[in-house]
C-alpha cells in the first residue's frame, strides 16, 4: 500500500493555487493583449467567477494526488528528485502539448510560453513539497 502524505497533498493543491493565481495576475494583460482583448474588456475578464475558482481548486487537488502517488512509487525523498520528476513531467506533458496548440491551433507562441512556465512552476512547487514532506 501506498504510504501518501494527505496533508502534503492538501498544502501542494493551495501552493499550486496560489502559485498559478499569481502568475496570471503578473502576464494577465500580456495575455489579453496575444488574445486580441479590448482593454475595456479586460476588467470584466479579470474578474475572477467563483465556480472557476473552486474548479481549479479541485483540478489542483487531483494532480497533486497524481504527483504524490509518483514520488512515492520513485521514492522521491528530496528537493532535488522532486525537481528532476517535475523537468520530466513538464517536458513530457505541458510542454508538448503546448507546443502542438502553437503548431496546430495557431495559438502564439508568447501565450504557449505563459501557460508552460506557469506549468512548470506548477509542478515544481508541488513536487518539491510532495517530495520533501512524505512522512
Amino acid at each position: 500500500m501506498l504510504e501518501i502524505n494527505y496533508f502534503a497533498i492538501g498544502a501542494a493543491a493551495v501552493a499550486a493555487f496560489v502559485v498559478s493565481t499569481g502568475w496570471y495576475i503578473v502576464f494577465s494583460n500580456a495575455m489579453m493583449k496575444l488574445q486580441g482583448v479590448k482593454p475595456d474588456a479586460m476588467a470584466d475578464m479579470n474578474k475572477p467567477q467563483p465556480w472557476k475558482m473552486l474548479t481549479e481548486i479541485v483540478r489542483s487537488l487531483i494532480l497533486a494526488y497524481v504527483l504524490a502517488r509518483f514520488v512515492v512509487l520513485l521514492d522521491i525523498v528530496d528537493w532535488v528528485g522532486a525537481v528532476q520528476l517535475g523537468i520530466w513531467l513538464w517536458i513530457g506533458f505541458p510542454l508538448v502539448l503546448l507546443v502542438g496548440s502553437v503548431l496546430w491551433e495557431n495559438i502564439p507562441w508568447r501565450l504557449a510560453a505563459i501557460h508552460a512556465s506557469d506549468w512548470l512552476v506548477k509542478l515544481l512547487s508541488m513536487l518539491v513539497i510532495l517530495g520533501v514532506w512524505r512522512q
